[in-house]
Protein backbone atom coordinates (compact mmCIF):
# COMPACT_ATOMS: atom_id res chain seq x y z
CA UNK A 1 0.00 0.00 0.00
CA UNK A 2 1.74 3.29 -1.51
CA UNK A 3 1.98 5.68 1.77
CA UNK A 4 0.61 9.18 1.02
CA UNK A 5 2.72 11.57 -0.95
CA UNK A 6 4.06 14.28 1.28
CA UNK A 7 3.21 17.29 -1.00
CA UNK A 8 -0.82 16.34 -1.37
CA UNK A 9 -2.83 19.13 0.65
CA UNK A 10 -5.20 16.26 0.54
CA UNK A 11 -4.26 12.94 2.05
CA UNK A 12 -6.19 11.18 4.22
CA UNK A 13 -4.88 10.25 7.42
CA UNK A 14 -5.83 6.71 7.20
CA UNK A 15 -4.39 4.60 4.05
CA UNK A 16 -7.05 3.61 1.34
CA UNK A 17 -8.45 0.16 1.60
CA UNK A 18 -7.43 -1.50 -2.00
CA UNK A 19 -8.17 -5.10 -1.76
CA UNK A 20 -9.06 -6.00 -5.01
CA UNK A 21 -12.28 -7.50 -3.97
CA UNK A 22 -13.60 -4.07 -2.63
CA UNK A 23 -12.32 -2.11 -5.52
CA UNK A 24 -13.76 -4.35 -7.74
CA UNK A 25 -17.24 -5.12 -5.70
CA UNK A 26 -17.43 -0.58 -5.45
CA UNK A 27 -16.62 -0.22 -9.16
CA UNK A 28 -19.39 -2.84 -10.46
CA UNK A 29 -21.55 -0.82 -8.29
CA UNK A 30 -20.92 2.95 -9.31
CA UNK A 31 -20.43 1.68 -13.06
CA UNK A 32 -23.84 2.98 -14.53
CA UNK A 33 -22.49 6.50 -13.16
CA UNK A 34 -18.65 6.25 -13.94
CA UNK A 35 -18.68 8.34 -17.08
CA UNK A 36 -21.08 10.97 -15.26
CA UNK A 37 -18.37 11.09 -12.08
CA UNK A 38 -14.94 11.48 -14.29
CA UNK A 39 -16.62 14.58 -16.53
CA UNK A 40 -17.41 15.89 -13.20
CA UNK A 41 -14.03 15.37 -11.10
CA UNK A 42 -12.32 16.68 -14.32
CA UNK A 43 -15.11 19.25 -15.46
CA UNK A 44 -15.45 17.34 -18.53
CA UNK A 45 -11.99 18.14 -19.39
CA UNK A 46 -10.88 14.46 -19.41
CA UNK A 47 -11.81 14.24 -22.45
CA UNK A 48 -9.42 16.29 -23.94
CA UNK A 49 -6.65 14.58 -21.74
CA UNK A 50 -7.33 11.18 -23.35
CA UNK A 51 -6.82 13.23 -26.78
CA UNK A 52 -3.36 14.54 -25.84
CA UNK A 53 -2.50 11.13 -24.78
CA UNK A 54 -3.84 9.51 -27.96
CA UNK A 55 -1.32 12.14 -29.47
CA UNK A 56 1.40 12.23 -27.71
CA UNK A 57 1.70 8.25 -27.48
CA UNK A 58 0.15 7.70 -30.74
CA UNK A 59 -0.03 4.36 -32.58
CA UNK A 60 2.57 3.22 -34.84
CA UNK A 61 2.44 1.09 -37.84
CA UNK A 62 6.17 0.82 -38.77
CA UNK A 63 9.43 0.55 -36.33
CA UNK A 64 10.49 -1.64 -33.46
CA UNK A 65 7.35 -1.98 -31.99
CA UNK A 66 4.98 -0.93 -35.51
CA UNK A 67 2.05 -2.61 -36.30
CA UNK A 68 1.66 -4.70 -33.19
CA UNK A 69 -1.84 -4.11 -31.05
CA UNK A 70 -2.82 -1.68 -28.17
CA UNK A 71 -3.85 -2.37 -24.57
CA UNK A 72 -5.80 -0.31 -22.52
CA UNK A 73 -5.50 -1.38 -18.77
CA UNK A 74 -7.99 -0.44 -16.16
CA UNK A 75 -10.23 0.28 -18.84
CA UNK A 76 -13.22 1.01 -17.09
CA UNK A 77 -16.01 2.13 -19.52
CA UNK A 78 -13.03 2.20 -22.10
CA UNK A 79 -12.61 5.51 -23.14
CA UNK A 80 -9.47 5.59 -23.76
CA UNK A 81 -9.56 2.09 -25.36
CA UNK A 82 -12.11 3.61 -28.17
CA UNK A 83 -10.07 6.63 -28.41
CA UNK A 84 -7.22 4.67 -29.75
CA UNK A 85 -9.02 2.77 -31.61
CA UNK A 86 -10.49 5.86 -33.53
CA UNK A 87 -6.70 7.41 -33.16
CA UNK A 88 -5.53 3.87 -35.51
CA UNK A 89 -8.07 4.38 -38.27
CA UNK A 90 -9.16 0.79 -37.22
CA UNK A 91 -6.06 -0.71 -39.07
CA UNK A 92 -5.01 -2.07 -35.18
CA UNK A 93 -6.35 -4.54 -32.86
CA UNK A 94 -6.87 -2.96 -29.61
CA UNK A 95 -7.17 -5.05 -25.87
CA UNK A 96 -9.65 -3.52 -23.52
CA UNK A 97 -9.19 -4.99 -20.54
CA UNK A 98 -10.19 -4.61 -16.96
CA UNK A 99 -11.03 -6.92 -13.73
CA UNK A 100 -14.83 -5.24 -13.27
CA UNK A 101 -17.38 -7.14 -15.56
CA UNK A 102 -19.87 -4.17 -15.06
CA UNK A 103 -17.50 -1.94 -15.80
CA UNK A 104 -16.22 -4.19 -19.67
CA UNK A 105 -20.08 -4.39 -20.13
CA UNK A 106 -20.81 -0.60 -20.75
CA UNK A 107 -17.58 -0.46 -23.05
CA UNK A 108 -18.84 -2.92 -25.16
CA UNK A 109 -22.17 -1.38 -25.28
CA UNK A 110 -20.40 1.99 -26.35
CA UNK A 111 -18.04 0.30 -28.92
CA UNK A 112 -21.54 -1.47 -30.44
CA UNK A 113 -22.63 1.90 -31.08
CA UNK A 114 -20.07 1.90 -34.27
CA UNK A 115 -17.93 -1.13 -35.93
CA UNK A 116 -15.53 -0.14 -32.91
CA UNK A 117 -16.44 -4.11 -31.66
CA UNK A 118 -14.77 -5.11 -34.91
CA UNK A 119 -11.20 -4.35 -33.71
CA UNK A 120 -11.77 -4.00 -29.68
CA UNK A 121 -11.96 -6.97 -27.38
CA UNK A 122 -12.69 -6.90 -24.06
CA UNK A 123 -11.24 -8.72 -21.42
CA UNK A 124 -11.93 -9.30 -17.57
CA UNK A 125 -8.55 -9.50 -16.43
CA UNK A 126 -6.44 -8.08 -13.47
CA UNK A 127 -3.56 -5.84 -13.54
CA UNK A 128 -1.34 -7.99 -11.49
CA UNK A 129 -1.54 -10.87 -13.29
CA UNK A 130 -2.35 -9.97 -16.67
CA UNK A 131 -3.20 -13.21 -18.69
CA UNK A 132 -1.04 -11.71 -22.20
CA UNK A 133 2.14 -12.66 -23.46
CA UNK A 134 5.42 -11.26 -23.09
CA UNK A 135 6.20 -8.33 -25.61
CA UNK A 136 2.86 -8.60 -27.39
CA UNK A 137 1.66 -4.65 -27.69
CA UNK A 138 2.90 -1.74 -29.28
CA UNK A 139 1.32 0.67 -26.64
CA UNK A 140 0.16 -0.17 -22.67
CA UNK A 141 -1.89 2.75 -21.75
CA UNK A 142 -4.29 3.18 -18.38
CA UNK A 143 -6.24 6.11 -17.79
CA UNK A 144 -7.14 7.03 -13.78
CA UNK A 145 -6.43 3.42 -13.28
CA UNK A 146 -3.66 2.72 -11.52
CA UNK A 147 -4.24 4.14 -8.33
CA UNK A 148 -6.50 1.50 -7.81
CA UNK A 149 -4.33 -1.27 -8.43
CA UNK A 150 -3.27 -2.65 -4.96
CA UNK A 151 0.22 -3.02 -6.06
CA UNK A 152 1.40 -0.42 -8.01
CA UNK A 153 4.68 -1.89 -8.84
CA UNK A 154 3.14 -5.02 -9.67
CA UNK A 155 0.82 -3.78 -11.96
CA UNK A 156 3.71 -1.50 -13.89
CA UNK A 157 5.91 -4.74 -13.90
CA UNK A 158 3.31 -6.77 -15.79
CA UNK A 159 2.66 -3.65 -18.09
CA UNK A 160 6.02 -3.74 -18.83
CA UNK A 161 6.47 -7.39 -19.52
CA UNK A 162 3.62 -7.50 -22.00
CA UNK A 163 5.44 -4.54 -23.81
CA UNK A 164 7.08 -4.55 -26.47
CA UNK A 165 10.59 -3.96 -27.16
CA UNK A 166 10.70 -0.77 -28.65
CA UNK A 167 6.65 0.05 -27.49
CA UNK A 168 5.49 2.75 -24.79
CA UNK A 169 3.77 2.84 -21.71
CA UNK A 170 1.06 5.85 -20.99
CA UNK A 171 -0.26 6.43 -17.30
CA UNK A 172 -3.03 9.40 -17.42
CA UNK A 173 -3.91 10.16 -13.58
CA UNK A 174 -4.84 12.76 -11.60
CA UNK A 175 -2.37 14.84 -9.62
CA UNK A 176 -2.32 17.88 -7.32
CA UNK A 177 -0.96 21.72 -8.67
CA UNK A 178 2.39 22.31 -7.23
CA UNK A 179 1.69 26.13 -7.40
CA UNK A 180 0.06 28.32 -5.71
CA UNK A 181 -2.89 29.62 -5.72
CA UNK A 182 -4.39 26.89 -7.30
CA UNK A 183 -2.68 24.18 -5.23
CA UNK A 184 -4.74 25.44 -2.16
CA UNK A 185 -8.03 26.10 -4.37
CA UNK A 186 -7.34 22.35 -5.70
CA UNK A 187 -6.80 21.46 -2.32
CA UNK A 188 -10.41 22.81 -0.62
CA UNK A 189 -12.52 21.46 -3.57
CA UNK A 190 -10.83 18.10 -2.83
CA UNK A 191 -11.75 18.76 0.46
CA UNK A 192 -14.79 20.40 0.65
CA UNK A 193 -16.94 20.26 -2.79
CA UNK A 194 -16.03 16.82 -4.54
CA UNK A 195 -17.32 15.20 -1.59
CA UNK A 196 -20.16 16.29 -2.02
CA UNK A 197 -20.39 15.75 -5.56
CA UNK A 198 -19.35 12.27 -5.05
CA UNK A 199 -22.16 11.21 -2.79
CA UNK A 200 -24.87 13.26 -5.06
CA UNK A 201 -24.12 11.14 -8.11
CA UNK A 202 -23.13 8.10 -6.44
CA UNK A 203 -26.57 8.21 -4.60
CA UNK A 204 -25.12 8.02 -0.81
CA UNK A 205 -22.25 5.39 -1.48
CA UNK A 206 -20.74 6.62 0.86
CA UNK A 207 -17.69 3.86 0.30
CA UNK A 208 -17.33 5.45 -3.31
CA UNK A 209 -17.24 8.90 -2.97
CA UNK A 210 -14.58 8.32 0.22
CA UNK A 211 -12.35 6.22 -1.77
CA UNK A 212 -12.59 8.19 -4.84
CA UNK A 213 -10.37 11.35 -3.91
CA UNK A 214 -8.69 9.73 -1.07
CA UNK A 215 -7.22 6.91 -3.64
CA UNK A 216 -6.04 10.57 -5.81
CA UNK A 217 -4.77 12.08 -2.88
CA UNK A 218 -2.35 9.24 -1.65
CA UNK A 219 -1.04 8.11 -5.16
CA UNK A 220 2.53 8.64 -6.46
CA UNK A 221 2.93 11.77 -8.18
CA UNK A 222 5.40 13.23 -10.86
CA UNK A 223 9.40 12.06 -9.51
CA UNK A 224 7.50 9.49 -7.25
CA UNK A 225 5.85 7.89 -10.01
CA UNK A 226 8.67 7.88 -12.70
CA UNK A 227 10.81 6.42 -10.71
CA UNK A 228 9.12 3.22 -10.16
CA UNK A 229 8.34 3.63 -13.79
CA UNK A 230 11.99 3.51 -14.46
CA UNK A 231 12.14 0.87 -11.28
CA UNK A 232 9.83 -1.43 -13.25
CA UNK A 233 12.38 -1.27 -16.59
CA UNK A 234 11.45 1.29 -18.23
CA UNK A 235 13.14 3.98 -19.78
CA UNK A 236 13.46 7.63 -20.57
CA UNK A 237 10.60 8.58 -18.64
CA UNK A 238 9.03 11.68 -18.57
CA UNK A 239 5.87 13.17 -17.62
CA UNK A 240 3.52 16.30 -18.95
CA UNK A 241 1.47 18.29 -16.81
CA UNK A 242 -1.98 18.78 -18.15
CA UNK A 243 -4.86 21.85 -16.92
CA UNK A 244 -2.02 22.75 -14.43
CA UNK A 245 -0.95 19.74 -12.80
CA UNK A 246 -4.62 18.49 -12.03
CA UNK A 247 -3.47 15.63 -14.59
CA UNK A 248 -0.43 14.03 -15.74
CA UNK A 249 0.62 11.88 -18.77
CA UNK A 250 3.43 10.03 -17.74
CA UNK A 251 4.96 8.12 -20.78
CA UNK A 252 8.26 5.49 -20.75
CA UNK A 253 10.14 3.66 -23.61
CA UNK A 254 10.47 -0.50 -22.85
CA UNK A 255 14.06 -1.26 -24.09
Amino acid sequence: MPAAPANAPHAPAQPVDKSTERVRQMFGEIAPRYDLLNHLLSMNIDKLWRRFTVRKVAPQFDGPAGGKPILDLCTGTGDLALAYDRAAKGKLPITAADFCPEMLEIGRKKGSKSDANDRVTWIEADAERLPFEDNTYQIVSVAFGLRNVADTDQGLREMTRVCASGGKIAVLEFTTPRRQPLRGMYGWYFRNVLPRIGQTVMRNNSAAYEYLPASVGQFYEYEQLTERMEAAGLKNVAYYPLTFGVATLYVGEKN
